[in-house]
């Protein structure tokens, strides 16, 4: 054992994890090696030990067993054929207006959010279908990659999100409460969204033209089926999962389940199920989840040994001290997540963070379901923010060389939604009860 202030090991245990991932090595790597070697250093032999107990308490929480059931779910829907049809339903109401054709990618980003809630999924859907719709009729290049990247991300915040299930065993929130207290706040970012896409569109005409008159002649009639034939599976999926938790009858796990199983009825009513199909999402939904899993447990373990040696009190000392009370330490918190945003993935700073800045809530005298809802709408912005920004390189790779679009485009893009983001943000801190409202009407 190896006697080091708190100070120091604070300093080179975080450190050691950015450097890491600099170097480019998987996040995983640089924060099992750090959890392991400055464990040795302060536990001596008793390091394994502690290590395996952090591993074997996260990987049998029950809570997130809903998280491979969730991206089972959000995979099979992906391969059912939903987003073709809701595009096109959306299509014939909104192409008339200018920008209606951005507007109606971030709707369906939004409506496929509270079925997916997997940003690759997401985004890599809005890249097939909406993004050539968009440049084929003139739209900006910029304007319509960021209308992808703004409208796949919503899927991380909307439920059912993966994020919300990892937060709430993290922060000891319930995740039933998250998942109702995400609505609003995910929906109020998806009006921010389409409004500065209708002011734009207004000032600068070119940028979002409407489509030509003979593309959209459909009949009222004709077209309200579609919307409603469209709309109405998914509103009978989402009301099965997110229903249940909110009047009560199931808890988040078991509300997977049911999803994952609804996912596999719409699926085969669409006549896209079959066993390749069903090899697929088991495949990609265990990849996705071991992921997860691995980042998350040796995250656990790291964390473990980090407030065990001191270091998550000289943390909240640090913070604390911050000028300005209460909200300067608060802003302080989301200060430092943000820039994390542009370094490292979502999951390592929720596995990392939230157990250490978490525990501030109380003191400082925040809600803990408000003050963790800031944190999670605060992450949105990570997806958007390069060098990381995961949504960028979703779209980049999904989209079709053919459409001539480049990485300029995209990050020239997403900027104008990333301050929307931060307009959002300050609308829940005036108006907490945006995310407050919906988990007081919760039947236990």
């Amino acid at each position: 054992m190896t006697d080091i202030s708190p100070e120091l090991l604070t300093f080179l245990m975080l450190a050691g994890v950015l450097v890491g991932v600099l170097l480019g090595y998987p996040l995983a790597i640089p924060v099992g090696a750090m959890g392991l070697l400055f464990g040795f250093l302060v536990y001596g032999k008793a390091v394994p030990n502690l290590l395996y107990g952090r591993v074997f308490n996260l990987v049998h929480s029950y809570t997130l067993l809903a998280i491979p059931l969730f991206v089972f779910m959000g995979v099979m829907l992906e391969r059912s054929g939903i987003a073709e049809k809701l595009y096109d339903a959306l299509y014939v109401w909104l192409s008339g207006f200018r920008g209606g054709l951005a507007v109606t990618t971030v709707l369906l980003g939004t409506i496929l959010a509270a079925c997916v809630g997997i940003i690759g999924a997401s985004v890599t859907m809005l890249a097939i279908f909406a993004l050539p719709a968009m440049l084929k009729r003139g739209y900006n290049k910029a304007l319509a990659c960021g209308s992808v990247c703004a409208g796949g991300t919503l899927g991380i915040l909307i439920p059912p999100s993966i994020m919300l299930v990892i937060y709430g065993p993290m922060a000891g929130v319930s995740v039933g409460k998250l998942f109702m207290g995400a609505f609003f706040p995910g929906f109020t970012l998806s009006a921010l969204y389409c409004g500065y896409i209708a002011i734009r569109c207004a000032i600068q005409k070119e940028v979002g033209p409407v489509v030509p008159a003979e593309e959209r002649q459909v009949p009222f009639a004709t077209k309200t089926v579609m919307l409603m034939k469209a709309l109405l599976p998914t509103a009978i999926l989402i009301f099965a999962v997110l229903g249940s938790i909110f009047l009560g009858i199931a808890p988040p796990t078991e509300a997977a389940a049911v999803g994952a199983l609804a996912s596999m009825g719409l699926a085969a009513a669409y006549k896209r199920f079959n066993f390749q199909v069903l090899k697929e999402t088991v495949t990609q939904s265990l990849h996705v989840s071991a992921m997860i899993y691995l980042i998350g447990s040796l995250s656990f373990a790291y964390v473990g040994v980090f407030i065990g040696a001191g270091c998550g009190d000289v943390i909240e000392e640090v913070i604390l001290g911050a000028p300005g009370d209460r909200w300067g330490a608060f802003f302080a918190i989301m200060l430092i997540v943000f820039i994390l945003g542009f370094f490292i993935d979502w999951i390592g700073i929720v596995f990392i963070m939230v157990p250490i800045v978490a525990p501030i809530a109380p003191i400082l005298g925040f809600d803990p379901l408000w003050y963790g809802m800031m944190l999670v709408v605060n992450l949105q912005m990570s997806f958007m923010t390069p060098p990381f920004a995961s949504a960028i390189f979703y779209l980049r790779g999904s989209a079709d060389p053919a459409l001539g679009v480049t990485m300029s485009d995209i990050i020239r893009g997403v900027w104008p939604f990333v301050i929307c983001i931060i307009i959002g943000l300050a609308l829940c801190v005036a108006f907490p009860q945006i995310i407050l409202w919906l988990p007081g009407k919760m039947i236990a």
